[in-house]
């Protein structure tokens, strides 16, 4: 099943799931949404990475439409204000340009680089007015777009983002380390670091920019209400490993939830396979159930008065979107050039990053 007939790049193409990553479940139940605001979303992001210099401008040219990510982002935070999605969009697009600069440092052994560009990272991340003009375009690129989600919420919420965030630095870190030392993580070890490399918290706070609501800690803390964010993360980060394991291989890579299940659990990579998607499909089935215990707490958050409506429509709109993430994430995975890895010269370099060593 498609959900857009030609998917949503400028170049329109059939959209195709091979059976072994089909989700029936998501295709049916998950409905596909996209914010009105994408075409010019896709234009702007496109044009900031090139402002930033994120990306060489061949490189733009030709793939950065085709790795969607502004798609993603899109079907996943449908009812937010145009400013907060684009701020939001280049944010993801600067992570995912961070993700391959953190791949070519390892794959080139680039130890010095990787531990100046976290030190620089943390840095921008306190203040990034201090680093909107840092000659490392990663790190000032970083700084423009943490800046501007600063300005959405209160400070407390900028400041929740910001320790958030130095756990997913700390953990790309940590994955570094495994990496250039071979070092295979056990299952639950993995499982606890993907949190953060798959920056978990950092989507979910994300929702309250989205929403234009911080949420006090006895909403954004009650158990449903966390457990549903969770779950929705969870299914986009085993959903990535399952989508992302023919490249890890080629790649030699070492963080995979597959990968953990060979190594650690003595499985075939076929029974790895089989494990992974049923977790996947595991986190979809929960997730229907405990998404009915969000919306009832939502209605018992509405006790009448204007705090207690902002509230109670901030959660149900909050809910809303961490369903989009189920089809938003599907459907990613099977239009992005990111993971066409039959379509590379080389399975093991993707062809929009640049290997020259940078930051420098």
């Amino acid at each position: 099943m498609q959900a857009f007939p030609h998917g949503t790049t400028a170049t329109p193409t059939a959209v195709a799931v091979p059976p072994s990553l089909a989700l029936p479940v998501i295709e049916s139940h998950f409905s596909r949404q996209l914010h009105p605001y994408w075409p010019r979303l896709q234009e702007k992001t496109r044009l900031w990475l090139l402002e930033k210099r994120l990306m060489p401008a061949d490189k733009v040219r030709e793939y950065a439409d085709g790795l969607c990510y502004t798609d993603l982002m899109a079907g996943y935070y449908t009812d937010a204000p145009d400013e907060v999605l684009q701020a939001i969009a280049d944010y993801s697009a600067w992570f995912f340009v961070w993700d391959d600069r953190h791949d070519r440092c390892v794959v080139h052994g680039r130890a010095g680089d990787w531990r100046r560009l976290k030190y620089r990272l943390h840095a921008a991340l306190d203040a990034p007015r201090h680093h909107l003009h840092h000659p490392d375009p990663l790190v000032a690129g970083f700084a423009d777009s943490v800046l501007r989600l600063y300005g959405f919420l209160p400070h407390t919420w900028n400041q929740r983002f910001a320790r958030h965030f130095h756990a997913v630095i700390e953990a790309y870190d940590r994955e570094f380390r495994n990496r250039t030392e071979g070092y295979v993580p056990g299952v639950e070890e993995y499982l606890a670091l993907r949190r953060h490399t798959f920056a978990h918290w950092i989507w979910t706070d994300l929702l309250e920019a989205s929403a234009g609501c911080e949420l006090p800690d006895r909403v954004r803390k009650h158990p449903a209400y966390r457990r549903a964010a969770l779950l929705s993360q969870e299914f986009a980060a085993w959903y990535n490993d399952l989508c992302s394991l023919p490249k890890e291989i080629a790649g030699d890579e070492v963080h995979n939830l597959g990968i953990s299940l060979v190594t650690h659990e003595g499985m075939t990579l076929e029974e790895a396979v089989d494990e992974v998607r049923r977790r996947v499909e595991k986190s979809i089935g929960d997730f229907l159930e405990v998404e009915q215990e969000v919306l009832r707490f939502a209605e018992e958050i509405d006790d009448g008065t204007v705090r207690g409506k902002e509230l109670s429509a901030a959660v149900r709109a909050c809910t809303g979107n961490m369903r989009n993430w189920f089809s938003s994430v599907y459907w990613f995975h099977h239009e992005s050039g990111r993971y066409m890895v039959d379509s590379w010269d080389d399975r093991s370099t993707p062809p929009y990053v640049t290997n020259e060593a940078a930051g420098e």
